[in-house]
């Protein structure tokens, strides 16, 4: 039966995700649609439940006076119906509203409904563009990503949960008390207004705080991630004791907004248990003073005095209930100033895939400049044919990297236009453009999986026996079959830890080449791509390169000149723009830039050939 309700609500809805609105409400609403019906019935039967709280209570001063003035003899007669209506409200109806309340809140949605909510900013998050991941902790995004999915949830649910049912509770409260006797129903007027007052003051500062707290909260566990992300960099300068700092400074800064939430809470305590005294203090004393003069029944001041008593425990309830409502307002409104970001890099709304391409690339007159005044890329102008091989040559800041990334899409070009087989790429879906584009980077990242899983990421439908081929073309077969992890995975099983931190440089850029090997995609970019290698493994895997390259365009990039030079065609860049291009021979012939930077290089490395002619 359980089961029933917590197949209710999908907690992972299709469709394309959407950037989230700013405002709160409109925020809540967003990522609340689709559980709408489930929040509107569980508000209804919240409303219900109070009510029928307050009918017993009714029914409790009722019972008082039939037992002070009924004749024991006739009481059953005259009354009974009235007990056994009673009865059956009290034994089957309240439960089934206590059941299909609790069975919604908890299993349809305590559960599904924050899962929800994290599956759609995380399929938002993961689109964002390339400059929002570099602007942020990885960590710092994790944790806003869980607080503003749950924050949101609780501010829905009590809302329309607590809220109702306090709102319901308290005005059938007054309206007993006011049944039973005008003058007791003063004293709960002017306690709800009062008690409003207090919340009225409180809460909104106990909100600010919170949101501070969170923010305080995601920094501090960026940094503490920060560090662990790049242990290897900490204990290699020896500063544990800068990250201790580091990380104290973030932790303090949390630790000054929880001092200044309790000392706000420790005041608001104590005005509400003031208030509650005055509440008890006037009911019993207009109960006793009315009963005295005659006015008044025993029944009506025993109802009052119980309602006193609840209102006590539920004032209370309320007071931590709207606390944590504010303090997950504050949560949510800081998770939208990280989440309700548009994308920079965003497909247009008719953007269509790409579809398999030969390769041609152009880019015509394109322009970028990171947003700053000054050029990276100024009107450059590139052709390269399909199944043409170009090196691009230039010292650093020159541009290279960035014409990669351009690209890809990573950013997006300023002016100009850059087509791949005469589509301009800015009118396709970025995932079908890249889908056609095979990396290989010097800074190689690995997911924190299986070596299985990290190679068949560049075509996730490969079989095994595809794998293992492709890690014996990139040379890591025989290293990968030695690998062993801690929990005793071997093999293409073996976990590589994070970003492959358990690898050498060496044996990630082989399962990275492995990956685009497996890829095999039409357009190959090369970034440093054998700069972790030593000179005998990057010999063993330049064939291999060589053949990867076969009936692709390629476009490499390398700092070590002689790893490029049998391109088809070397383009030499400055500030952006072409200022050689040609073979190797064909520039060293020009004496130009592309020269001088050979020269210095090869300057530097002893011709092995004529030191052995001398020695002989």
């Amino acid at each position: 039966m359980l089961s029933w309700f917590e197949r209710r609500l999908d907690p992972y809805p299709p469709g394309d995700p959407t950037q989230p609105p700013k405002g709160l409400l409109a925020f809540c609403l967003h990522y609340s649609h689709g559980a709408k019906r489930w929040l509107f019935l569980m508000a209804l039967l919240a409303a219900a439940i109070a009510a029928g709280e307050i009918i017993l209570f009714g029914f409790v001063g009722d019972i008082v006076d039939w037992l002070a003035n009924a004749d024991r003899e006739t009481f059953l007669a005259t009354e009974g119906w009235k007990l056994g209506l009673m009865g059956l409200f009290l034994l089957l109806v309240m439960p089934t509203l206590v059941f299909l309340s609790s069975a919604i809140m908890h299993q349809t949605l305590l559960g599904n409904f924050p899962q929800r909510i994290r599956w759609m900013a995380h399929r938002y998050l993961i689109r964002q563009s390339m400059t929002y991941f570099q602007d942020e902790f990885a960590g710092r995004i994790a944790t806003k990503l869980m607080q503003t999915s749950l924050a949101v949830r609780e501010v829905v649910m009590k809302l329309l949960d607590m809220v109702v049912y306090v709102v319901v509770y308290f005005t059938g409260a007054v309206i007993l008390a006011a049944s039973s006797d005008w003058r007791l129903a003063l004293p709960f007027i002017v306690w709800v207004g009062a008690y409003a007052t207090v919340m009225w003051y409180f809460i909104p500062r106990l909100g600010r705080i919170s949101q501070a707290q969170a923010d305080a909260r995601s920094t501090m566990t960026g940094r503490i991630v920060d560090s662990y992300t790049n242990i290897a960099t900490v204990k290699l300068f020896s500063h544990s004791s800068r990250e201790e700092s580091y990380s104290k400074e973030a932790m303090e800064g949390f630790l000054d907004t929880v001092y200044r939430q309790m000392r706000m809470i420790t005041w608001f305590y104590l005005a509400v248990h003031t208030l509650n005294a005055l509440l008890l203090f006037a009911v019993g004393a207009i109960g006793i003073w009315s009963w005295l003069g005659g006015a008044m029944t025993p029944g009506a001041i025993a109802v009052s005095l119980g309602l006193v008593m609840r209102f006590q425990g539920m004032s209370q309830w309320v007071m931590w209930e709207m606390s944590s409502l504010f303090e997950n307002i504050g949560t949510v409104r800081d998770g939208i100033n990280s989440i309700s970001l548009p994308r920079v890099v965003a497909d247009e709304k008719d953007a269509k895939p790409l579809g398999e391409v030969e390769g041609d690339i152009r880019f015509e007159k394109v322009g970028f400049h990171y947003g700053s005044e000054k050029g990276v890329i100024e009107g450059l102008d590139l052709h390269v044919r399909p199944g043409e091989k170009i090196g691009l040559v230039g010292r650093s800041g020159a541009g290279k990297s960035t014409i990669v990334n351009l690209l890809l899409r990573f950013y997006d070009r300023e002016s100009g236009a850059i087509r791949v087989d005469g589509i301009d790429i800015a009118t396709v879906k970025q995932d079908s453009l890249r889908a056609n584009i095979g990396v290989v980077t010097q800074d190689t990242s690995l997911l924190h999986r299986s070596v299985r899983e990290n190679i068949a990421y560049g075509r996730p439908d490969a079989t095994d026996e595809e794998v293992i081929a492709a890690a014996r073309l990139a040379e890591a077969h025989d290293f990968i079959m030695e690998l062993a992890d801690a929990q005793g995975r071997r093999g293409y099983d073996a976990h590589v830890g994070e970003r492959g931190v358990k690898l050498s440089g060496g044996q990630r850029q082989r399962i990275a080449i492995a990956r685009v090997l497996l890829k095999n995609a039409p357009i190959l970019v090369l970034d440093e791509a054998t700069s972790a290698l030593d000179s005998e493994v990057e010999a063993a895997i330049q064939g291999q390169l060589n053949m990867l390259m076969e009936n692709k365009t390629v476009i490499a990039i390398a700092h070590r000149l002689s790893t490029i030079a049998a391109m088809d065609r070397l383009v030499v860049l400055d500030k952006g723009r072409v200022i050689e291009q040609g073979t190797h021979a064909e520039l060293l012939e020009q004496g130009g830039a592309y020269a001088r930077l050979w020269n210095r290089q090869s300057g530097g490395f002893i011709d092995m050939d004529a030191a052995e002619e001398a020695a002989e």
